[in-house]
């Protein structure tokens, strides 16, 4: 009875024709297209405002490797770079552990606005997906920005080691099977997988001996407890020219400016044996397309300035042309470096460690 009492009260406003609730809210078909209109046009200047306040705060780059390692210098001149072009603090945090997935993992599943990005490599954003049992996907979780400076490994080995040539040095290794030792900075590293490679492509025995990074590798190199690794140009190119080490080759197409004295694996007599071992930016899935742009600018404006390339290419890195530092171009790069790599990967049969 009471809802009956009450029907009227509602069903007919006062002072209207209506005969129901619902007729006398009905506006005309050229009202409500124009209010929503309105409602679009005040959501997208919502929008507009809301990117061009971007950054408001600090912005964080995540290096999910320790301090000290080669992206680290990559990390902090884009740091100091992006500073500048956007006039907000930029701070550069490393989370480290597992072969760079929990300082990932952790970007990954951060919130998509800008703030927190990471800094990505051919380790954490190709092959750890063909070794570990990821918590993400290192393709469909992220949004690529640039692509950053990539670096040539070169072969070291102790000083005391006969022969001053790849070649005289491949054929000790097949003269003394399982004999050598080489450093790696651990499973599916770059040393790592390049050991491998090396072994398959000279058909020759040597042990794999992991280490936690590539600095205590080095040491031992220095000290003679192991004979050979494959190091980053920038690390060996003090020790190379002390004499503490012999340089056998460079896994780049051609010599390094830095270093024109060192042959590359082609011209040492392994021919096709090329990697570089690259970084690039990348935010959390769903990062608004304005904002990547903005990050994006601001990267490629800090690759400009000619101060920040000298200091770059001192240390042996090469800046990628322009055509290659757009989002689409990592995108592309990314999906490529996965199909030449993972299958390499899963024939060496490498494992967590």
């Amino acid at each position: 009875m009471r809802d009956r009492a009450l029907a009227p009260r509602w069903r007919c406003l006062p002072g209207s024709n209506a005969t129901s609730w619902e007729e006398s809210i009905k506006l005309p078909r050229r009202q409500f297209l124009q209010f929503g209109a309105g409602a679009a046009a005040l959501l997208s200047i919502a929008r507009l405002a809301w990117a061009q306040t971007f950054p408001s705060r600090r912005i964080t780059i995540v290096v999910p490797f320790p301090p000290g390692a080669l992206t680290n210098n990559v990390a902090r001149t884009l740091a100091e770079g992006v500073h500048t072009s956007l006039d907000q603090p930029v701070i550069v945090e490393n989370i480290a552990g597992a072969d760079g997935t929990i300082g990932t993992g952790r970007v990954a599943h951060a919130a998509p606005d800008g703030y927190t990005l990471v800094l990505g490599t051919w380790n954490t954003h190709v092959t750890n997906a063909a070794i570990y049992a990821l918590e993400y996907d290192v393709v469909r979780d992220f949004e690529p920005v640039v692509l950053l400076p990539d670096a040539p490994m070169v072969l070291i080995v102790k000083k005391t080691m006969p022969g001053n040539n790849l070649n005289e040095f491949i054929a000790w290794l097949k003269a003394y099977p399982d004999k050598a030792s080489m450093g790696t900075a651990g499973a599916g590293s770059p040393p790592d997988v390049l050991g491998r490679l090396l072994r398959k492509e000279t058909g020759t025995q040597f042990g794999l001996v992991p280490y936690r990074g590539a600095a205590p590798a080095m040491q031992d190199v220095l000290a003679g407890q192991i004979d050979a690794m494959f190091l980053n140009i920038a690390a060996a190119l003090p020790q190379v020219a002390s004499g503490s080490v012999k340089a056998l080759g460079v896994t780049s197409e051609k010599r390094m400016a830095v270093a024109p004295e060192i042959p590359t694996m082609d011209e040492a007599g392994l021919r096709g044996f090329y990697f570089r071992f690259w970084a690039a930016l990348f935010a959390p899935r769903g990062t608004r397309s304005d904002i990547i742009d903005k990050l994006n600018v601001a990267a490629v404006k800090t690759l400009t300035d000619p101060s920040i390339r000298q200091k770059l290419e001192a240390q042996g890195f090469e800046i990628p042309p322009p055509e290659k530092q757009t989002p689409k171009a990592l995108a592309a790069f990314q999906k490529a470096e996965i199909e030449k790599w993972w299958p390499i990967i899963k024939e060496a049969g490498i494992r967590p460690q």
